[in-house]
């Protein structure tokens, strides 16, 4: 990459001179590259236009959610949801990210109880008093892409699926607070994996969070099983997914053989997953979705 004088306009396309945008960052982030941590490249990070573009995708994405929350109950297909993910977000101008994408078949994605993620969803399959389900909605406007998933409770369930529920959650929230500026993603992932531990829950190792914004899935892989102080620098412009799946049981998982998109936990106990994306600025974060 060829170094930018002070002078020279800033790579972000500002139109502001190097010097008064983008140059105290860069050198910033230099220091921590000398000292061998991982820092994100330019295209990781998100200019103030983009993040709003992502602001107004995550509007509908909320509101998708929003009505998901309504209609969910014991009797409702997972097809009668995604149907309702398809409808908002189209009538909102949107378009759901899921569908079509390297053959995913659905608007969204519907995973119940052991499923771990990426459950298709079906006209033959009926929630039931008892179950957990994660909705994850993804979708995009005006060519940003926007992502977040909540879990629902189906009627009464035992209270071991409602902690795990909770927790799950309370990982995710205890995670944000670690997102601020010049702290690391190893920094979110250990108090969520301490968390999750500390229920006698696991934490889904192979599958994670991912930046998010431009496409549908973007680096840096955000791993929560990672130690304080490890992997990529958090830095004001990036935006990601935080995400955990966290297992009853093991954390080992298997992706269906015959659809060859859901992912099931390797001991057949409950998964759950709460998703939200998150963007760092220059003083701590911003939730976008939720």
């Amino acid at each position: 990459m060829e170094k930018l004088g002070r002078n020279d306009m800033c790579w972000c396309g500002s139109g502001k001179k190097y010097k008064s945008c983008h140059m105290a960052l860069d050198e910033k982030i230099h220091h921590y590259a000398l000292q061998g941590h991982i820092v994100p490249t330019h295209d990781i990070l998100k200019t103030p236009e983009q993040i709003q573009g992502i602001r107004d995708s995550s509007v509908i994405n909320i509101a998708v959610l929003d009505e998901v929350a309504k209609m969910i109950k014991p009797g409702v297909s997972t097809e009668e949801i995604d149907r309702l993910v398809y409808d908002v977000t189209t009538r909102m101008g949107g378009i759901p990210a899921p569908l079509n994408y390297e053959g995913f078949p659905k608007s969204v994605c519907t995973s119940i109880d052991e499923v771990v993620c990426h459950g298709i969803p079906s006209p033959d399959r009926i929630l039931k008093e008892g179950e957990i389900v994660n909705v994850d909605v993804s979708t995009i406007y005006k060519g940003y892409f926007s992502d977040s998933s909540r879990m629902f409770c189906i009627g009464e369930v035992s209270e071991e699926k409602k902690k795990l529920v909770q927790v799950t959650k309370e990982c995710v929230e205890l995670g944000l607070e670690q997102v601020k500026p010049w702290n690391f993603l190893g920094d979110m992932a250990q108090v969520i994996n301490d968390h999750a531990k500390a229920n006698g829950y696991s934490v889904v190792v192979d599958i994670g969070g991912h930046g998010v914004g431009l496409e549908f899935h973007e680096e840096p892989f955000v791993s929560y099983v990672t130690r304080k102080g490890t992997e990529m620098l958090m830095v004001p412009g990036m935006v990601f997914t935080i995400e955990p799946m966290v297992n009853m049981g093991t954390c080992e998982v298997f992706v269906d053989d015959e659809d060859g998109w859901t992912v099931y936990t390797e001991d057949g106990k409950p998964s759950a997953q709460w998703e939200i994306t998150v963007a760092v600025t220059e003083t701590g974060h911003e939730v976008l979705t939720y």
